[in-house]
């Protein structure tokens, strides 16, 4: 057996293999946040397929951090029914999930926020749609207080674990990035203070749901944007967490206004374009005690597996492949190793907007469908 199929455990959470299904919006849930069924078979769909760990889309704490239609919501206990299916779906069918908690900060607008957008800094960037309001210290730690409420619902329907997204320019990477940050407070200048923010949502979580259950992270080992979070900051950050007893790091890179170094990159058809966030993973990795996961850009299983074997990550995440092959890790593991087949066209993306949820175009038209 690979290594990338062996069976390994984080903090009581026993996963099947090393493939992680990092998170993607999806566009399947009522526009309150509330979950669809078309989203629980979605996710059941995966856990058929073999994935080891589902990260769920991201999911906003507070209303005014929702960025996307059709987004996912955990800021209420009137959702509590839909989300104990999809955790039971999940779990019939033999699979692992765990919630992304989000707030989308200045990522987000006036007309999905319900309000004026929030951020560390009222900065006009190019990431931000608008220039947003700066947060009031009182309006930091109810912000910190929705993430803690948000896992501790999580934990109480049936997820396995609860990953923070610190990357991507949502608010955590937004206290986190000098660009986007520049408050003379105890939150802003030093990493050790545009740390705080990070630091304090992961404290707040991690006593909600307690030492036993898996609290994981995404976060950004740089911005790829001048004046943003650049990898030393980015070392500091993951040590601090990792000695606050956080169970894992996914590694990723990139904010929407970093261009063709964007989180999310086209055209992934040579194997020397593959995994383009390994290096800063490897730097990371370095620097902490739990285990990392790499995403950006795997579509070989051959890479994967020297992801692994070779470059010392623990785990390789993937979303827009298993957007079209949701079975894609039983694929691999009964010897069909070819690559995956999608093309990275991120055409998945516009029916989220125009059709209520995301799938493949391609794999849709060269089926006649």
């Amino acid at each position: 057996m690979s290594t990338l199929f062996e069976n390994t455990t984080i903090n009581g959470m026993n996963l099947c293999n090393r493939i992680v299904r990092s998170a993607t919006w999806e566009g399947m849930c009522e526009p309150d946040g509330r979950p669809t069924s078309k989203l629980t078979d979605l996710y059941r769909q995966l856990a058929l397929g073999g994935v080891g760990l589902i990260i769920t889309g991201f999911t906003f704490v507070r209303p005014e951090g929702k960025q996307l239609p059709g987004k996912m919501g955990i800021h209420t206990d009137d959702f509590a029914d839909e989300f104990k299916t999809m955790t039971n779906a999940v779990h019939e069918a033999r699979g692992t999930i765990a919630v992304q908690l989000v707030h989308a900060g200045g990522q987000t607008d006036s007309a999905n926020a319900g309000r004026r957008p929030l951020a560390p800094s009222a900065v006009e960037v190019d990431q931000f749609p608008e220039i947003p309001a700066e947060l009031t210290t009182r309006e930091i730690q109810e912000i910190i207080s929705a993430f803690g409420a948000g896992a501790r619902r999580a934990k109480k329907w049936g997820f396995d674990a609860v990953q923070l997204h610190g990357a991507h320019g949502y608010l955590i990477n937004q206290f986190l990035s000098p660009l986007t940050n520049r408050r003379t407070d105890e939150y802003g200048g030093t990493i050790e203070n545009r740390s705080r923010f990070l630091l304090e949502v992961y404290t707040e979580v991690r006593e909600a749901v307690g030492g036993n259950y898996p609290v994981l992270v995404k976060l950004n080992a740089s911005d790829n944007l001048e004046g943003g979070l650049e990898i030393n900051d980015a070392v500091y950050a993951a040590r601090k967490l990792s000695e606050l007893g956080i169970d894992a790091i996914e590694v990723s890179a990139g904010t929407p206004a970093s261009g063709k170094k964007a989180p999310v990159r086209q055209k992934i058809d040579t194997r020397a374009k593959e995994a383009y966030h390994l290096s800063l993973a490897g730097k990371i990795k370095e620097a902490v005690s739990c285990p990392v996961m790499v995403v950006g850009g795997m579509r070989s299983y051959e890479m994967a597996e020297k992801a692994v074997t070779e470059s010392g990550m623990d785990y390789i995440s993937m979303a827009r492949p298993l957007i079209r092959e949701p079975g894609l890790p039983n694929r691999w593991r009964d010897g069909d190793r070819s690559p995956a087949t999608c093309i990275s066209c991120n055409g998945c993306f516009a029916p989220g907007i125009k059709e209520g949820g995301i799938y493949c175009v391609v794999d849709k038209e060269e089926k006649g469908q």
